[in-house]
Order: structure tokens, then C-alpha cells, then sequence
């Protein structure tokens, strides 16, 4: 089973990652009380590619040291994906920053082709964020489908000082190697190296969320993997693995992170 991102706002992606920072642009306001940022990465964790980047953040003046949240998108998705959620329009009600960024369709950990977009989003586009005025650690990772994975992983790998709190929907969860997505993986040898089942200690004193709808393909795993952190925060709820799930649960799961991600200090 492999499952893409076919919202009405799907873009081609291209493939991105030492850091260089392209065409920083001031982006659309979403809403008032906000302003927002974007452009694009060159990263050697992702040769030859331009990712797209936005950040959308509170008024200086109202909220100096916004807490973060980056918004990792599905297979097939893309930067855009995150205002189409309707993330970006949370930001001055909630007075935290949101951020997204393409991250193409690789899950988020080292592979054989050389490429690492998980280590682009910390080692890339965190430094980014930084430049603009906001605060990237401890950092909100909000994830779905394959962003679901990707936030897992990530906060499991680079531990609470980097990772604050994780929140995901829908979250692509495989149980054993054979039954993960052609492509998620390049052989068993990488699911079993990269398995968040495996980490599962690394959430301890995290603040976790974990929804997913009761008719998505990738319940089961998601129930096997709640009962490994007791101590998360869980909804399983009528819905499907789609923009409608994701659109409704994204909202509450930034609500989730004002109140749970840990604030930063001044800048």
C-alpha cells in the first residue's frame, strides 16, 4: 500500500538541502496580525534540488518569541499543502509560528541515493527560521501520512533538544518491513535501522499527539504504536486518511501545541 497527497492543491515537487538561502521573499499575508516569509534551500542533503520554504509567524510586536511548529506534508505534497490545511490561518489566534517546507517523498531518513530530507529540515531550514526572527528550538514537529512518520523519526532521532513536542495525523506505520510502502524504505536492513517502534523510549516526558481516522488504512499501526507511549495523547476518530481528516485535526493539533510545546526564549 502506498499512499499519496491528491488535495486540490497538489504541486509537483522537486526533489532539495550546507545551507543556502535563495530568493528569502516577503510571502501573502494570510490574516491580519501576522507576517509571513519564504523562498527556497539548496541543501547537500538534497543535491539538486530548490526546495520551497514559508513561514508564517504573529506580529513582532505582540508575540517577540513566537513558540514553532513546521508542518511536514504527505507523499505527493508539497509546501503548499499547509495553507490548504488552513495552518497558516491559526497563527495570530494562537500566537504561534507555522512553518512548512517540500520535503518530497523519501520519508525523512538517510537513504541510499545519498539524499536526507529529515536532516534538511533540521540542518537547512531550522537556521532559515532563525534569520527571520523566530526561535527553532525546542520546535513542534506536525506531521501526516508520511510527515506523521517523518515527525516520529525525527523527534526520536535528534531528542528533546531540537524536538519540543510532536503532533501527527494519519501517521504512515508499518509494523514489520514487509508490509511498509514500496519506496518508504530501500531494503529491510533501513526499515530496521530507521523503525520508531524501536525508539518508542525516546518519547518519554515528550509531549505527544497522535490522531488517525478509524477507516484509515494505517489504524492498526497507529493503535500498536499508542500502546507503546501510554503517556500520549490520542484520538481515534471517524475519518478517512484525507484532507478532510487532516484539515479539521490540524487545527486542534496546533491548539494542542500552544498549549503544550515549550516556550523559547527572547531573541
Amino acid at each position: 500500500m502506498e499512499l499519496t497527497r491528491r488535495g486540490a492543491l497538489r504541486v509537483g515537487v522537486r526533489a532539495v538541502g550546507a545551507i543556502v538561502l535563495a530568493g528569502c521573499t516577503a510571502a501573502p499575508t494570510p490574516s491580519p496580525g501576522t507576517l509571513g516569509s519564504e523562498g527556497a534551500l539548496t541543501s547537500t542533503h538534497w543535491p539538486g534540488a530548490s526546495p520551497r520554504w514559508r513561514l508564517v509567524r504573529p506580529d513582532p510586536a505582540v508575540v517577540p518569541s513566537p513558540r514553532l511548529v513546521v508542518a511536514l506534508h504527505g507523499k505527493g505534497g508539497s509546501v503548499g499543502d499547509a495553507s490548504f490545511l488552513g495552518l497558516f490561518d491559526q497563527v495570530s489566534r494562537l500566537g504561534v509560528a507555522v512553518a512548512a517546507v517540500d520535503c518530497g517523498g523519501t520519508y525523512f531518513h538517510a537513504r541510499r541515493d545519498g539524499s536526507d530530507v529529515g536532516a534538511m529540515v533540521i540542518d537547512d531550514l531550522l537556521p532559515v527560521l532563525r534569520t527571520q526572527g523566530v526561535s527553532p528550538a525546542p520546535v513542534g514537529l506536525l506531521g501526516w501520512s508520511m510527515g506523521g512518520y517523518g515527525a516520529l523519526w525525527l523527534a526520536a532521532h535528534c531528542g528533546r533538544d531540537v524536538v519540543g513536542a510532536v503532533g501527527c495525523m494519519s501517521s504512515a506505520l508499518w509494523t514489520s518491513p514487509g508490509a511498509s510502502a514500496p519506496g518508504a524504505f530501500d531494503d529491510r536492513a533501513d526499515f530496521v535501522a530507521h523503525d520508531v517502534f524501536a525508539r518508542t523510549k525516546a518519547f518519554a516526558g515528550m509531549p505527544l499527539r497522535l490522531d488517525c481516522g478509524t477507516s484509515d488504512p494505517f489504524i492498526a499501526a497507529n493503535r500498536a504504536f499508542a500502546k507503546l507511549v501510554p503517556d500520549a495523547v490520542v484520538t481515534f476518530d471517524a475519518g478517512g486518511h484525507d484532507d478532510t481528516y487532516w484539515r479539521a485535526h490540524g487545527i486542534r493539533q496546533l491548539e494542542w501545541f500552544a498549549q503544550n510545546l515549550p516556550a523559547v526564549s527572547p531573541t
